[in-house]
């Protein structure tokens, strides 16, 4: 592709809606939609992540030379007349999935509309579903050849897909298409156990540490694996196939109605309502979900693994957020490099609709080695707000202090840390994914037992079961845990070395593991200096590291954290070099 190119890659009409900027093969942008909207996993067209791309790449949507979308129409085209010919599914289910394809097409008259009228001019180019998950994993990813495999719920009629990774090239060499798809699995299993939002399947992932493997013969009913290494619902426990779903994609919430059915009911027992206590059955059902779940995906990785010989693996789709299944990929496959990207779902199909565009002529593009592409502010700008909202901190009891040594600044976080208190730091850009990774986080003492009913109490409000997680130095983690791994952005879950496990309790979770993020000097230097203070004070090389939120998406602005801040109960605000402290908060 021609020097000079500019490549808007989006993920829109679907949950968690981005955009991103590619220039001449080099990232420059990228943010999900939700983190303006403030709605969760907000659906729809991204428009305000595209005009913040914009503006950070300093250019107009006229400069932009290619449109490039992860979704195709044409995709397995013949596949989807012949199922419907076939097994002729409600026409309501029919009709839904015509207006989603309808508003894919009309993308071209949105670009129309953010230009105030004038035609866009450029190329837009839509690329399948699984091809820009592919291209998201492996172009960012530090290998030059590489097996790579997505996995999710659905896209394009296909719910998985893998191949190879050559350089520039990749190549789509099988798929599992719909109706079968582990993602659906373990949506309804989700849906069952009494967690019905789109994207509560980490739920069930923290909940199945607590469970045994008493359900696991009833659950393997549900799902059986092939010997091409592919997989097949068994689809009288399943709704998705033929009945109408509740499904909404557009300018809002998503939201899925249930896909399991009356037979799962019947085999399992009642589903668990929502506002119901969770029961060791339910515990058990989560053990076995996850089990056979890893079951069927490393039966595909290793069958994967031995028809191409490649070692290194890179993932994405939806279901390459299971951290868990991901931190075993050493254990139970002959792979023994993986790399994920920040946002391994469906945003990140923006990234891979983008890449997937500019690989076909162009040149290999850079390791993404952080997750920093969102936006930032300046000092001047997070002083203004403090001065402009000067009478309310006052108002709660708080101060405002500004350190500009740097050394100052860090020593003192780590010493709040240390001392116990709760910290909302907030600094640089925002990350891209849905994990906190040092820049919108909320920093906890990893060595308290308490530390986890503190942040329930105070911010969070979450369920009991849901672990927090470590970012630690990456010098340290084969001293902590029981793999020497970069995990740099908090996508797999690793074993805790035994005798380490009492000193940090808060980030333990009950089987003895942690999602550990792994920090580097190069790729985080302020938050890098934060934990190297902390380790310096207290011998422990790691902070606890969650989102900074309240049941919300992650903070972008500083005007939402200063917010999250104040109808809290949290200790310090570090805002840049400000710092807001509230008066019991020494």
């Amino acid at each position: 592709m021609a020097s000079g190119s500019i490549i808007l890659g989006i993920n829109a009409y679907h949950a968690d809606a981005a955009a991103c900027i590619v220039r001449d093969g080099k990232l420059l942008a990228a943010a999900e939609e939700e983190r303006f909207r403030r709605i969760k996993h907000w659906a729809g067209f991204p428009s305000q992540a595209i005009g913040y791309c914009l503006r950070e790449a300093n250019i107009d949507l006229g400069d932009v030379t290619h449109v490039a979308v992860n979704r195709s129409s044409r995709a397995n085209f013949f596949r989807k007349l012949s199922y419907v010919a076939l097994k002729q599914p409600s026409p309501r289910l029919l009709l839904a999935k015509l207006q989603n394809r309808r508003q894919v097409a009309k993308i071209d008259d949105e670009l129309d509309r953010l230009r105030g009228g004038r035609p866009f001019t450029g190329a837009i180019e839509y690329v399948e579903h699984h091809l820009a998950h592919l291209a998201s994993a492996f172009y960012p990813s530090p290998f030059r050849e590489a097996a790579v495999v997505s996995v999710d719920g659905f896209g394009d009629f296909a719910s998985a897909a893998w191949g190879s990774g050559h350089d520039t090239a990749l190549s789509l060499d099988g798929r599992v298409l719909f109706p079968h798809s582990l993602g659906i699995f373990y949506q309804a299993m989700t849906q069952y156990l009494g967690f019905p939002h789109y994207g509560d399947e980490y739920k069930l992932m923290g909940l199945a540490a607590y469970g045994n493997p008493s359900c696991r013969q009833q659950v393997e009913k549900l799902l059986a694996v092939r010997g091409d290494g592919s997989f097949a619902l068994n689809l009288q426990y399943f709704r998705h196939h033929k009945d109408d779903i509740a499904y909404e994609w557009q300018s809002g919430e998503p939201n899925c109605g249930p896909l399991f059915s009356h037979a799962l009911i019947d085999e399992l027992g009642p589903a668990r309502s929502p506002d119901a206590p969770i029961e060791d059955r339910h515990r058990n059902l989560a053990f076995a979900t996850q089990a056979v779940y890893e079951d069927a995906f490393f039966h595909l990785l290793n069958t994967l693994q031995r028809g191409n010989g490649h070692t290194a693996i890179a993932l994405a789709g939806g279901c390459a957020y299971n951290s868990v299944a991901n931190g075993k990929i050493k254990d139970r496959t002959a792979f023994t490099k993986c790399y994920l990207q920040s946002a391994a779902g469906d945003a990140g199909g923006a990234i891979g609709a983008a890449y997937a565009v500019w690989h076909r002529t162009g040149a290999r593009t850079a390791e993404m080695t952080h997750a920093l592409w969102g936006p930032s502010f300046t000092h001047a700008e997070l002083a203004a707000l403090l001065e402009d909202r000067s009478a309310v901190i006052e108002a709660e009891a708080c101060r405002v202090q500004t350190i500009d040594d740097e050394k100052e600044l860090v020593s003192t976080t780590a010493r709040a840390i240390a001392d116990g208190l709760v910290v909302g730091w907030f600094q640089g850009r925002m990350e891209w994914g849905p994990r906190a990774l040092g820049n919108r986080s909320i920093l906890g003492d990893p060595r308290r037992a308490d530390m986890k009913n503190i942040l329930n109490l105070k911010i969070k409000r979450r369920e009991s079961f849901r672990p927090f997680a470590p970012s630690i130095l990456r010098e340290a983690v084969a001293d902590w845990f029981i793999r020497d791994d970069d995990v740099p952005f908090m996508l797999q879950v690793i074993p805790i070395r035994p005798e380490r496990r009492s000193q940090i309790p808060a980030v333990t979770h009950v089987d003895g593991t942690g999602r550990l993020q792994t920090v580097d000097r190069a790729s985080n230097p302020r938050y890098y200096a934060v934990i190297k203070a902390f380790s310096q004070l207290t011998g422990v090389p790691m902070v606890l590291n969650t989102s900074f939120n309240e049941n919300e998406p992650v903070v972008c602005r500083p005007e939402e954290a200063l917010d999250c801040f104040l109808r809290t109960k949290m200790d310090l605000l570090v805002l840049g070099n400000h710092l807001v402290r509230r008066g019991d908060a020494q």
